[in-house]
């Protein structure tokens, strides 16, 4: 009996462990205030290795390009598009074509302007895809409520 219930509770054990999900790539997102009531949104993900993810660069081979969102709103306009930082181009064996990738780290900036001093938030998201050599997770959506403090100058005489 001592026997089927440790053969039970293993059995419990590895199905339990076969279902955790794998997050092979974390973000966070944060900002900081520029000169002359501009800011900018830094995305950063941080990824495991032997994992990548993907440029915002449109492709044709396969795999989904980060792409990022940021919502419209009276206290702030986007500056241009966001950038981003040490793509590199790479041949994947899954998709059988060069891509530009990104691994270990990725960074991506958003610069905004104010429109007034007092306190906000941002509402982002994001979309990214991530694979190995073996292996692509499909893509996943990040939401981000990105606090911004009220706008102070230090002025010193």
């Amino acid at each position: 009996m001592k026997t089927i219930f440790l053969s039970f509770i293993l059995l419990l054990n590895l199905v339990g462990f076969s279902q955790i999900p794998l997050n092979p790539v974390t973000w966070k997102a944060t900002y900081i205030d520029l000169l002359n009531n501009e800011g900018e949104i830094t995305f950063t993900a941080t990824i495991e290795k032997k994992w990548h993810i993907y440029s915002q660069r449109p492709t044709d081979a396969g795999p989904i390009p980060t792409s990022f969102s940021v919502t419209p709103s009276n206290d702030y306009i986007a500056i241009g598009k966001v950038q981003e930082e040490n793509a590199h181009e790479e041949y994947v064996k899954a998709f059988e074509a060069k891509v530009f990738v990104f691994e270990n780290q990725a960074i991506f900036k958003q610069k905004i302007k104010r429109s007034n001093k007092k306190s906000f938030v941002i509402k982002a998201s994001l979309e990214f895809m991530t694979c190995n050599d073996s292996q692509c997770l499909p893509p996943k959506t990040i939401s981000f409520d990105i606090a911004i403090a009220e706008y102070t100058t230090n002025t010193k005489k």
